[in-house]
């Protein structure tokens, strides 16, 4: 058997460079990656929660030059180049890319606006694709790397209410499947990270079909994990450069394994959800 190798063991002084690190799932793992020895880079839109984030870095273990703010939007691909060069300009390299950043859309597909699913598109799968296509000759001529990305258990079984985040989730692993496959010949690893519930802010900063945001009030998250129990089940996973791994026990989690086995009753069930959703 194989020796379990440790998070500090695959990750010290290894330049991980997370996406919608601001919160949620993104922030655990940085927070996680700094307990590790890692150099890590904290993107997202927001610069002062990157900021607050950066802070609890340090007080998990990471020094001064061991973690570096980027603000970056995954949709502002003209962005992109710039941010590369300014973690090349730190750092000298890039170790592991985790495409976390995503934002979620939940109507029926009668009410969601065109422009919804465009966002949706751009956001979770769109932006993954552009910052890999920056990263990708960086990791080519190192001769290594990893790249991974967050989808879902809706990126792996159509959801009622989720048609535009489905759409953007499986076509993330559709991705990350292919690019798998091009990337070994180069010694550079694919992770499809599939989240079932974790107890975040993603319901809440979810859009409804016109783009409005859900909020607080009405996405309140009450199963599943934590973030930080998240992150603690990615990183060993991540450590080990499993190809593709869900995290989770509850119900949308075992979706996955159920409709591998029974599509057909998979369908049925989630039409009679959609049913009760109507009624």
């Amino acid at each position: 058997m194989d020796k379990k190798i440790s998070n500090q063991e695959a990750f010290s002084n290894k330049v991980v460079w997370i996406t919608g690190a601001s919160a949620g799932i993104g922030e655990e793992m940085a927070v996680a990656f700094a307990g590790s020895g890692s150099k890590i880079v904290l993107s997202a839109r927001n610069r002062e929660q990157l900021e607050r984030v950066e802070k609890r870095c340090f007080e998990a273990g990471a020094d001064q030059d061991s973690v570096l703010v980027i603000p970056l939007d995954v949709v502002d691909l003209d962005a992109m180049p710039g941010a590369v060069d300014k973690v090349m300009e730190a750092y000298s390299r890039i170790d592991l890319l985790i495409n976390n950043a995503g934002v979620g859309v939940r109507d029926f597909c009668t009410e969601v606006e065109l422009d919804v699913y465009r966002t949706a598109l751009e956001v979770n799968l769109i932006g993954p694709i552009a910052l890999t296509k920056q990263v990708l000759p960086i990791m080519i001529k190192q001769g290594s790397g990893h790249i991974a990305g967050t989808s879902s258990v809706a990126g792996k079984v159509g959801i009622p209410l989720r048609t535009a985040y489905c759409a953007a989730k499986f076509g993330l692993i559709g991705f990350l499947d292919a690019l798998r496959a091009e990337v070994a010949y180069h010694g550079i690893k694919v992770s499809t990270i599939i989240p079932g519930l974790v107890k975040t802010g993603a319901v809440a900063n979810a859009m409804t079909g016109d783009g409005s945001v859900i909020g607080a009030e009405k996405g309140v998250m009450t199963e599943g994990l934590t973030a930080q129990e998240a992150a603690a089940a990615i990183l060993p996973q991540l450590a080990c450069h499993a190809d593709e791994f869900v995290i989770g026990n509850c119900d949308s989690s075992k979706m996955v394994e159920l409709k591998r086995n029974d599509p057909t009753m998979i369908f049925r069930g989630l039409e009679k959800m959609a049913a009760d959703l109507y009624a």
